[in-house]
């Protein structure tokens, strides 16, 4: 599953190709500074996460969930697989308001590459 990664003052959500593919997009990034806040939750499948319409992308409920999710005036970019812990990064700006992805490295992994980003 997709893993964030620093590269200089960008962060990557890395995909895997097959990723990619579901998701009919490349690997999204952003610059540390856009990132406004970092929150974990246990169970991403439910409305207080996602929002909006897929398109374009590949989704079976509880199983996987990938491409971008656009409502009026936002686009979220969502990485998900199973059921399970997963993150929500809220950018500042970009092309995506938010990014949504299933945990699979250490949430203090993720922290780190931020820096003093909040934490939610």
């Amino acid at each position: 599953m997709a893993t964030v990664v620093k590269i200089g003052d960008e962060l990557i959500l890395e995909l895997s190709f097959w990723e990619k593919m579901g998701a009919l997009h490349s690997s999204p990034r952003t610059s540390i500074d856009s990132v406004e806040k970092v929150e974990f939750f246990d169970e991403l499948w439910g409305s207080s996460t996602l929002r909006g319409v897929r398109a374009p992308g590949t989704a079976l409920p509880y199983v996987v969930l990938l491409g971008t999710l656009r409502g009026l005036g936002y686009r979220d970019f969502v990485a998900m697989k199973g059921r399970g812990e997963g993150a929500v990064l809220s950018l500042k700006s970009g092309p995506f308001a938010r990014w949504i992805f299933t945990v699979r490295q250490p949430k203090s992994e993720i922290l780190a590459l931020m820096g003093d980003t909040p934490k939610g």
